[in-house]
């Protein structure tokens, strides 16, 4: 749908092109009836047929115009063209009955301009329709053609005269220039409906990158506060309860012993959350995050992480998506899995990118895990594919126990998926 100023404009155009051809149409039937003769039937069944084409064509032109604009409004152009469907045939289709169309209107307009020398004035219009509906230079041609006629015509019925040679003429130049001025108004509105279509995707760009920023800001103050408080906390209170178990006597030094060890591993999870909530850079691109991050988890866990990434070019709120997936996944496998190797690999398309992340360790039941039925264990898959529904995509998990465990995050990057909902 077009949002130009210019909209008016056109509008007025085709409502004052149906008004003229419509009314000079009429005229030449009434004309007829008003000075019976012995073709008068013939003029007014003409000129009815004239009329009725015209309106029909009209009328199915704005009803074809208005389901392409319901079309793109809804999507289903992109749909389209992401499932292959080739759209040239019907664009063939519609062009054959535009020119179909044109062909019925001339025939007809030159039988009434035969029949009735009032039939000439309708040539005025049809220049109109010739030079907006024909490609390139053809519409000039064929008002050469009929300019021709009609001159010719005018001068069977009333005599040849310098009137009615020139006036027919002069009506041809007016509407080329007309016409060829309609051409630039029609250029210069289709450009700035692109400009402002792309300044429209340059506010979007800018205000997705500000929200990114916020949200990593917001991750980064999380993880600093974590560390200054909670972790640091309990690192001092391990410090306190190590130092209690060396001089606590016999039968409470098992106790101490248990407060320590919980306190240690609250500590470790604490720092896990303080690694997940800190931004790894994307300035140098997924796949370079990509491999940082697997970097960082194998000198952390000691277990060989296999990354396989190509550079590739995605919206950034994609790459984001994709890199807290990994991390998600990773830090699963190193926490849960006890596997001996571990691998990612992120593969993109034109349609979609897929991050991939396998491990040979002792998997799990995935339908009982995102179930719920062991919420803390389960919390970083759900975290995942809240993520993944996020931008409509597909999270498949594939393990048993004994036998490993795959994950498959699947993100659309066409043009409508780029962002986030």
């Amino acid at each position: 749908m077009t949002h130009s100023s210019l909209a008016p404009v056109f509008a007025g155009l085709r409502i004052g092109l149906h008004v003229l051809l419509v009314g000079l149409a009429g005229f030449a039937t009434v004309r007829a009836l008003a000075v019976p003769s012995g073709a008068t039937v013939w003029k007014v069944t003409v000129g009815i047929a004239f009329v009725a084409v015209y309106v029909a064509g009209a009328w199915a032109a704005r009803r074809g115009a208005a389901a392409r604009r319901g079309a793109a409004a809804r999507g289903d152009a992109a749909r389209e063209s992401a499932a292959g469907r080739d759209v040239a045939p019907v664009r063939a289709a519609r062009r054959a009955r535009t020119l179909g169309w044109l062909a019925a209107l001339t025939l007809l307009w030159a039988a009434l301009t035969w029949l009735s020398p009032e039939g000439a004035y309708l040539v005025f219009p049809l220049f109109f329709l010739y030079f907006h509906l024909l490609p390139g230079n053809s519409g000039i041609l064929v008002i050469l053609i009929t300019t021709a006629f009609a001159i010719v015509a005018l001068g069977l019925h009333l005599g040849f005269t310098v009137g009615g040679v020139v006036g027919p003429l002069i009506g041809a130049g007016v509407a080329v220039l007309i016409g060829l001025a309609y051409r630039a108004l029609a250029r210069e509105a289709e450009e700035r409906e692109r400009l402002l279509a792309e300044l429209i995707r340059t506010r979007e760009q800018l205000a997705e990158t500000e929200r990114e920023q916020g949200a990593l800001a917001e991750r980064a103050r999380l993880a600093r506060e974590i560390h200054d408080t909670v972790a640091q906390g309990l690192s001092s209170i391990q410090m306190l309860l190590h130092a209690a178990e060396r001089d606590a006597p016999d039968p409470g030094a098992g106790y101490v012993r248990l407060a320590r060890e919980t306190a240690a591993e609250s500590l470790a999870e604490a720092r896990q959350i303080i690694r997940e909530l800190t931004p790894v850079r994307l300035e140098n691109g997924l796949a370079a995050a990509l491999r940082r991050l697997g970097d960082d988890f194998a000198e952390r866990s000691g277990l060989p992480i296999e990354v396989r990434a190509a550079e590739s070019e995605l919206p950034m709120s994609t790459q984001t998506a994709l890199l807290r997936i990994a991390q998600g996944a990773l830090s699963n496998a190193i926490r849960h899995s006890r596997a001996g190797q571990i691998s990612l690999e992120l593969a993109v398309d034109s349609a979609s990118a897929t991050l991939t992340v396998r491990d040979d360790g002792i998997g799990f039941d995935a339908a009982t895990a995102e179930a719920g039925v062991h919420a803390a264990d389960s919390f970083g898959l759900r975290a995942m594919r809240e993520r993944v529904d996020q931008f409509d995509g597909t999270l498949e998990i594939d393990s048993e126990r004994g036998r490993g465990t795959v994950v498959v995050a699947r993100l659309p990057i066409d043009a409508d998926a780029g962002e986030a909902r």
